[in-house]
């Protein structure tokens, strides 16, 4: 049989299989994308509503740190085995046992609350010595506000746990709607819990020294009702796609043993990761507390807006390629996983370059617009956006790391991660002990992030070596050509964003409004730059993009 290629508009060959593939991949990931820009969207405005209501010294602090731990635990528990594990052994027995695989999610999912559940209630016991060993230098009454915060918030970990697990079967049926949805009540909730707390308390929310447990109960299990509401739409849409859910106590048939031998690897790996974020954070609340302002609040604010861009484009992306790579590996179709990481990280790549430009020029705009109200500075909120303008170096290489994780993941590889992450870890602390060391007080922060961006770099380098091994070449040829064309048609849109930055500066000085219009101009009009240039100079993947997006409005 003949392997006929079809030229495309940019002169490479695409055999119509591939052209489909990506299609295909492109609508499943339209579809998540446009849930994760109202959930981003919606996750904006409940961040900046927070940071005006706490601001980011000391209650800031010790909310962050807070908040941030059942999300540690839920990695710790479940989270890392849900992607590298659970999905591919789900996709397994979908097509091995004689019901669908429908008894195995049972079991599954019975193990889920019960385990979660006990955790949850053994978290909240020890919320006190889990508060003391990510804080670094606070005073007795800080850490006190952050353990009764952190009582409040643990229990969240059960209802995070049960709706991730739901929403891992639903991404096994292909229906992914509901996960990227569901966080936008999530964010609905927690946006009003902040107003009330503001309208409540003013000025005065921030002071540690005069906060009630009352405000604290307020705030807190505010915080985890929003995690309820997002885990009870979840488990709806599982049973609307016919999942019942029975109590399975029949642990034997659950495939413990394959899970915890396959899971051991990712137990260990988000461990390791854990273990380096432990460092960052207790660096950075130690930076807090010599610089006030400059600490881990806003390390973890300028991280959420770093992780934007990513959670909408390239979590998409990974969501969609992770199921269907799983089942070309049981078929033993290794041409499949390639075609599937190829047009995946090009797909990914397409946005992400000109994102990651634009952060490193804007990102001070993108932080005042949002955070310079209420409890917040303009002088703060140019904080943030100095060390998101670092984390935007980083935007591609970690992405493209965590696609090729799925890669081994989609072989039940889960060992070699685990030394990719050893080495991200020993590359990020060390560079990370070092800037805390040696750098000013103010800058720690920002130190950080460049050495988080410097890991990645390497990491994302050495896991393309290894991938590529496992699976017979990664068409790395082509990637890199892909993204040398979308850099060059990136950068005169960062020029034209730095312009107008520039003569924004010049006119007038930097407020909410001021940045807002750096941001409509540079920002807005710079992507369709980008946008233009690509297409002219015809980069398929932009070409599919607004082949689609005409498609769409010519209905």
């Amino acid at each position: 049989m003949s392997d006929r290629r079809d030229e495309t508009p940019s002169g490479r060959y695409e055999t119509p299989s591939e052209g489909k593939r990506m299609s295909r991949v492109l609508r499943a990931s339209a579809i998540m994308a446009a849930g994760t820009m109202v959930s981003r969207v919606t996750g904006f405005v409940r961040t900046a509503v927070l940071a005006a209501a706490i601001g980011t010294f000391a209650l800031g602090e010790a909310y962050s740190v807070a908040y941030t731990i059942p999300l540690i635990l839920f990695d710790l528990l479940i989270g890392g085995i849900l992607s590298s594990v659970v999905v591919p052994m789900i996709v397994k027995r979908q097509r091995s046992d004689a019901d669908g695989g429908r008894a195995y999610e049972q079991r599954l999912m019975t193990l889920g609350v019960v385990t979660l559940t006990l955790m949850a209630v053994l978290a909240v016991a020890l919320a006190e010595p889990l508060i003391s060993l990510y804080s670094t230098g606070w005073d007795p009454r800080q850490t006190e506000v952050a353990v009764r915060l952190a009582q409040f918030i643990l229990p969240q970990i059960a209802f995070f746990g049960v709706g991730a697990i739901a929403g891992a079967i639903l991404n096994t049926r292909d229906r992914f709607a509901a996960p990227m949805w569901a966080p936008v009540l999530n964010n609905i909730v927690m946006i009003g819990v902040a107003v009330t707390y503001y309208v409540k308390l003013g000025g005065a929310g921030t002071d540690v020294a005069t906060i009630t447990d009352a405000d604290l109960a307020l705030l807190g299990l505010g915080t985890t009702a929003g995690i309820v509401v997002q885990c009870v739409v979840l488990v709806i849409s599982l049973h609307r796609v016919g999942f019942r859910f029975r109590p399975r106590f029949d642990l034997r048939n659950a495939g413990l043993g394959e899970m915890g031998r396959t899971g051991v690897w990712t137990f260990a790996y988000v461990g390791i990761s854990q273990l380096g974020f432990l460092i960052t954070t207790n660096l950075a609340t130690g930076a807090g507390e010599r610089a006030p302002g400059a600490g881990n609040a806003a390390y973890s604010y300028a991280y959420q807006f770093f992780q934007l861009p990513y959670g909408i484009i390239a979590v998409s992306v990974i969501t969609a390629m992770l199921p269907r790579m799983s089942r070309g590996v049981a078929d033993g179709q290794l041409d499949t996983v390639r075609e599937e990481f190829s047009s995946g990280v090009r797909l990914v790549s397409v946005l992400l370059v000109p994102a990651g430009l634009l952060l490193m020029v804007l990102g001070p705009a993108v932080t005042v617009l949002i955070f310079s109200w209420g409890n917040m500075t303009v002088d703060s909120a140019v904080y943030i956006g100095n060390v998101l303008q670092v984390f935007g170096l980083a935007l591609v290489p970690f992405s493209i790391f965590q696609l090729l994780l799925r890669v081994f993941y989609s072989f039940g590889d889960t060992r070699t991660p685990v030394f990719l992450a050893a080495g991200n870890v020993a590359v990020n602390a060390t560079l990370s002990l070092v800037a805390y060391h040696t750098l000013p007080p103010r800058y720690i922060v920002m130190g950080l992030a460049s050495a988080f961006t410097v890991a990645y770099v390497v990491g994302a380098a050495v896991a393309w070596i290894l991938a590529a091994r496992r699976v017979g070449g990664l068409a790395g040829r082509r990637v890199a050509a892909g993204l040398s064309r979308m850099y060059l048609a990136a950068l005169p849109a960062a020029a034209f964003a730095l312009g107008v930055l520039w003569l924004t500066q010049e006119l007038t000085g930097l407020d909410a409004l001021s940045a807002a219009i750096m941001l409509a101009a540079g920002g807005g009009l710079g992507m369709v730059l980008y946008l233009a240039i690509a297409h002219r100079t015809r980069i398929p993947e932009v070409s599919s993009i607004v082949g689609m997006v005409a498609g769409r409005v010519g209905r």
